[in-house]
């Protein structure tokens, strides 16, 4: 069918037992699969006579099972597996009785660019011996020539593929349909020069084998950076782990050709392995402090977790993301953020005996405060990339037939979820921890998304009697930690009795103090005599 994108083909040798109706469905749910049917036969006959017994209530029918995922050992279970899903969906006696792996990995061509010869000198030999002056002259010719055809500026613009005398055959060859080429013509390749003792492997079986040296050299730098963080018998360890990481992305890049090219491919991965060694100590950053083991198990995750992600989702269509994913995810994220804005504010006024709206948030505050929510949840966000990469490699737990996948899944899920919501509550802990030591070594405390608190002296503006406070006694002479004003309200945090104290904000006036050690002295006796 067209439109049905897929990674991997294979040819399963399908049993369906029953009768005529149940025969029609098996075709009619092959079809909307996209699975095509490459023949049909009765059990016992065509290819399975004198393999399988006969029976009228089956026949076989020798399906191209389509699905993503990565091509291993475990390809031909997954679309087994996948057969299995089916004729569950179905309701259908359906089994896969053999599954071949239809290999359709693509060759790499060499690229080659044709152009004309005419500026070219002629290679008749000279009536008598050239002198070295006319040696010279003809080499700088010919050099020109050979230049100027690098530089493509004797291209006609065809292109062809295959080896160097393919591609020669293939440029002066009459195309049917076409015109044989009107001069003599030659080709140059794409890029550099051709090599024609280097066979690159099959494309598939290439990026594979690259992914994985790429990935002994990040072990191997992981390694070595712990390595770099010890010292005695546990750096020579990690540094003898490093080693062996390195041979074995050594031994992967000998063979990354087919043919030739190994002494190029251990070159490359000496070359990659200095590099990631020079960036992870620090090097041409000025400080020479290089990367931490936590700062590279960080990078890993982001790394795995967006390719993971992508895994996940790439089966769908663009059409699947703007019909359902789109709006979904865009609602979600906006309410969410809208919603989120004070909860780590709340939290945080929660612990001081604090309403939140007491703490007079600005706007930025509040996004900042989302935006670190947000980022908190974000790692809910590995374990469904861990989930696609799972499932892209087809391991077995992760199988649409697997029963106790989904439950697994949730409960993951659900465990990582609440981690990430003891990191909130940890984020609003930690800040009113530092409140609190700031306010009994009588120094500045930190703010905490948009909430500045400070020390003030607060002179009252009515006589004692009349100052409504709530949740203690104001003493005039003494600092204390404000949050500001928020709704005509001031709230001043009391150390001594651990809790906030409101009053009107029209009842009082605040100064700023350099911090809680001063003496606030104000001018407030006759209040006091006159209430």
């Amino acid at each position: 069918m067209l439109g049905k994108r897929y990674d991997q083909r294979v040819l399963v040798l399908v049993e369906v037992r029953g009768e005529q109706r149940d025969w029609d469905e098996a075709e009619r749910v092959f079809d909307q699969r996209g699975w095509p049917v490459v023949t049909a036969f009765a059990r016992g006959e065509g290819a399975s006579r004198g393999v399988l017994r006969e029976s009228a209530s089956a026949r076989l029918y020798s399906v191209e099972v389509r699905f993503f995922g990565a091509r291993n050992r475990r390809t031909e279970q997954a679309a087994a597996w996948r057969v299995e899903q089916l004729a569950r969906a179905a309701d259908l006696e359906m089994y896969a009785r053999r599954c071949e792996l239809v290999d359709r990995d693509r060759e790499q061509l060499t690229g080659w660019r044709v152009h004309t010869v005419d500026h070219r000198p002629p290679r008749a030999p000279a009536p008598r011996p050239l002198t070295w002056m006319a040696r010279l002259r003809r080499a700088a010719t010919v050099s020109r020539a050979r230049i100027s055809e690098r530089c493509g500026y004797h291209d006609t613009g065809m292109v062809v593929t295959g080896t160097a005398s393919e591609a020669r055959r293939l440029s002066r060859m009459n195309l049917p349909g076409g015109s044989a080429p009107g001069a003599a013509v030659d080709v140059r390749p794409f890029y550099g020069r051709e090599r024609s003792h280097i066979v690159p492997r099959r494309e598939e079986d290439g990026w594979q084998r690259m992914f994985r040296v790429v990935a002994w050299l990040f072990a191997m730098v992981f390694c070595a950076t712990i390595a770099r963080q010890h010292s005695g018998v546990r750096a020579w360890v990690w540094a003898g782990i490093a080693v062996l990481c390195f041979v074995g992305g050594a031994r992967l890049a000998y063979g990354l050709f087919a043919v030739g090219g190994r002494a190029g491919g251990l070159l490359m991965c000496g070359v990659v392995a200095v590099y990631l060694l020079a960036v992870s100590f620090g090097a041409g950053t000025g400080n020479g402090r290089g990367w931490t083991p936590v700062e590279m198990l960080s990078v890993f995750a982001v790394m795995a977790t967006v390719g993971g992600i992508w895994l996940l989702v790439r089966q769908w269509t663009w059409g699947e993301w703007l019909a359902c994913a789109a709006p979904l995810v865009f609602t979600v994220a906006v309410s969410f953020v809208v919603a989120s804005g004070s909860v780590l504010h709340a939290l945080y006024a929660d612990s001081l005996g604090v309403a939140p709206d007491d703490l007079g948030v600005p706007g930025i505050g509040q996004a900042a405060s989302a935006v670190k929510l947000l980022s908190l949840l974000s790692y809910a966000l590995f374990v469904p990339a861990l989930w696609g990469i799972a499932k892209h490699v087809h391991a077995p737990f992760v199988s649409p037939v697997a029963r106790l996948g989904v439950p697994l899944y949730v409960l993951t899920q659900v465990m990582v979820v609440s981690v990430c919501g003891l990191g909130a509550l940890d984020s609003a802990r930690e800040a009113v921890e530092d409140f609190r030591t700031a306010a009994v070594r009588k120094t500045a405390p930190p703010s905490y998304f948009g909430v500045e608190p400070e020390w003030v002296c607060a002179e009252p503006t009515v006589p004692a009697a009349k100052l409504g406070s709530r949740g203690g006694v104001l003493k005039p002479e003494r600092p204390y930690l404000s949050f500001g004003e928020a709704g005509g309200t001031v709230s001043l945090w009391d150390e001594s009795a651990g809790t906030a104290m409101q009053m009107p904000a029209e009842q009082v006036r605040l100064v700023p103090a350099a911090d809680g050690r001063v003496r606030c002295t104000f001018s407030y006796g006759t209040l006091l005599k006159d209430g």
